[in-house]
């Protein structure tokens, strides 16, 4: 017999009797925890709930919890009757007016021929009851640790962004004096040169202006057209690469290319320190809003240069990396720089540390435009992150850094993630034993056109 057939001939059965139907107002108790119970209720119409008190002296006035609700063709008083206490297990309140029907341990069983005593008849539907029950109970566990977690996260972020904001202060102090401080080395050494070696300017000027913008791969491709143009050795060639990453070498630079590159150096480290000293501003700004959900928007920008400002920063680590950027026509993103720069800067960062034993370490960068998402994937031939560790990556806190120069506080790709988020993008990592891949998406504007 099907389930709502069996409900309906016990319904019709047993609970049809009018002297044992009754109504129970909003607010009313059907009957306390603890008390004394020997009734099987069915709800006719209405809804009730079941709240468990921890202290049964507490029953009525104690903080209670909530353990079940009771709506139309359910029971109630379930395990007092069929476990024969005789004693409630809950406290049953109507939430509003409702219509119940019920039996008794005095009650007979009726067809006991053909379908068994008063417990086996309504076995079925008991059981089915208490497991509708559970599955209700399991979701509301289920959304309970679900709040808990947003709670415990949401808690987490707010103590890091009271930590960075102290952090923060104090890092721009000394950024304010980094900066400063270099502004005033290159009047200094733009003075100095002047009078002493004039022509040194037009070496020291390049460096200032541009810096290094030549990846690994395009030194030494430049480096080899070089020297067998010019005739320069090999070191000479890839030096000259890095300072004139395209056409020909002008003479002055051949007249003494040694003390040339020198100076260059020079203007390429003053570039870089005002960039990283312009960076780290924007960094400091972007860790105080650790911990919050807004991301500002403040110009529309090129993909593409932030991750060639993300590179140029990273010069140091990528000494010894091979990076292949591919980029796509995009469209414009309105976006902060640094956020984007940061982004960049940590993911690539990550990778240079995955790769710290790898012979023939690469970077490869793609850009593109899919519909009306700019898509960049950045893929290192490290090792395999693990299943483990993919799932926790993104959260703050988590490293697998440890000691040395490689320490790390496992903030850098939590924040990632939330800047991220906060231009409605996402972040996904794939990881297999002969690649990584980061890929980041990021929505521009419908209907915007390309650069």
């Amino acid at each position: 017999m099907k389930q709502e057939q069996l409900l309906q001939r016990l319904i019709k059965a047993y609970f049809n009797q009018p002297e044992r139907q009754i109504t129970v107002k909003a607010g009313e108790t059907v009957f306390h925890q603890a008390d004394f119970n020997d009734r099987l209720y069915w709800v006719k119409k209405g809804k009730l709930t079941g709240y468990f008190h921890q202290n049964r002296e507490l029953s009525e006035e104690g903080k209670a919890t909530k353990v079940f609700t009771a709506t139309e063709n359910t029971f109630i008083g379930v395990h007092s009757f069929f476990a024969q206490t005789w004693e409630a297990s809950t406290t049953v309140i109507a939430e509003e007016s409702s219509e119940l029907a019920w039996i008794d341990k005095s009650t007979q069983a009726v067809e006991v021929e053909k379908f068994g005593p008063l417990t086996a008849q309504f076995t079925p539907v008991i059981v089915n009851e208490l497991a509708r029950r559970q599955m209700r109970a399991s979701l509301e566990a289920i959304e309970k640790e679900k709040a808990i977690q947003k709670l415990y996260t949401a808690e987490k972020m707010t103590t890091l962004g009271q930590l960075a904001a102290g952090i923060a202060h104090e890092l721009n102090n000394a950024v304010g004096v980094l900066s400063s401080k270099t502004e005033r080395l290159q009047e200094v050494i733009f003075e100095q040169l002047e009078e002493l070696h004039p022509e040194a300017s037009l070496f020291l000027d390049q460096g200032v202006m541009y810096g290094q913008t030549i990846s690994s791969s395009e030194v030494r491709a430049r480096a080899k057209w070089i020297s067998k143009v010019y005739g320069l050795d090999r070191e000479t060639s890839k030096q000259l690469a890095r300072a004139l990453p395209e056409g020909d070498i002008p003479p002055h630079w051949l007249d003494d290319p040694l003390q040339a590159i020198k100076y260059w150096e020079i203007g390429r480290d003053l570039h870089d320190m005002r960039l990283a000293s312009k960076h780290s501003v924007g960094i400091v700004k972007s860790v105080k809003q650790l911990g919050r959900n807004d991301t500002e928007s403040d110009e529309w920008l090129d993909v593409n240069d932030s991750i060639n400002k993300a590179i140029s920063l990273l010069q140091s680590d990528l000494r010894r990396v091979n990076v292949t950027l591919s980029p796509a026509q995009l469209p414009l993103l309105r976006a902060s720089a640094t956020e984007l720069v940061q982004i960049w800067v940590n993911i690539i960062k990550n990778a240079c540390d995955a790769m710290s034993n790898t012979t023939d370490a690469n970077i490869e960068i793609v850009t593109r435009a899919v519909k009306n998402k700019i898509v960049v994937a950045i893929s290192n031939n490290g090792e395999e992150i693990d299943e483990a560790t993919r799932r926790k990556i993104f959260q703050p806190n988590f490293t697998t850094k440890k000691g040395g120069l490689s320490f790390g506080l496992g903030l850098g790709l939590s924040i990632v993630q939330r800047i991220i988020n906060g231009y409605g993008g996402s972040i996904a990592v794939k990881s297999e034993p002969e690649k990584t891949i980061f890929r980041i998406k990021l929505p521009v504007e419908d209907g915007y056109g390309k650069n």
